[in-house]
Parts: structure tokens; C-alpha cells; sequence
């Protein structure tokens, strides 16, 4: 599956490759992490892919 780059209702570019590369990171960051302070991370990144997914036009 290939992922595109499309242009948000604002004019911003979102890199798709980029934002999963990104995503991984965290997760790998995350999971070197104290188990007491994931739930802090994942919030964040679960409102980071909440706003990538509103933001991609036609969805």
C-alpha cells in the first residue's frame, strides 16, 4: 500500500511516508520507556493521529 502526499484544507503538505516514519520512532521510543509514563505518550499520539486523519482531504 502506497502511502500519498496530499494538501490539508489549510494549505500544509502532509507527507504520509514521512508521518508513519515519524510514528514509528515514537513508538520505539515509547516502548523503551517506564510502563507508569506511556499513558501520557499515547494520548499524544493518538490527538496526533486524529489531527493527520482530519486533515487529508477527501476522508
Amino acid at each position: 500500500m502506497e502511502i500519498s502526499t496530499s494538501q490539508s484544507q489549510s494549505g500544509e503538505q502532509f507527507n504520509g511516508e514521512g508521518f508513519v516514519e515519524e510514528l514509528r520512532n515514537e513508538l520505539q521510543e515509547i516502548d523503551a520507556m517506564e510502563v507508569s509514563d506511556h499513558a501520557q505518550r499515547f494520548e499524544a499520539l493518538h490527538q496526533k493521529l486524529n489531527q493527520a486523519l482530519s486533515s487529508i482531504d477527501g476522508l
